[in-house]
């Protein structure tokens, strides 16, 4: 699968998330079989991922942005101050 097609076939955060969540709901009802709690074990394992991978990309982008946005703020009001 390319990567545009794998990135469309994801859920968003806010989606894997709300599935995680009703999955660790579904597993503490206790009314799930075994081979229905390793499948809900393995597909929230697959959701942690996921989220974990889309916050350390959120993440890395605020760093960009405040490397690229705070920074070069801080130097304009420094030679502001000079004038």
């Amino acid at each position: 699968m390319r990567k545009k097609e794998q990135a469309a076939a994801e859920p968003s955060f806010e989606k894997a998330l709300a599935e995680l969540e009703s999955i660790v709901a579904r597993m503490e009802d206790g009314g799930l079989s075994l081979e229905q709690s390793l499948a809900a074990h393995k597909r929230g394992l697959e959701l942690a991922r996921h989220c974990r991978e889309r916050l350390e990309a959120a993440q890395q982008q605020v760093r960009v942005l405040e490397g690229e946005v705070l920074k070069p703020l801080a130097a304009a009001g420094d030679a502001a101050g000079r004038e």
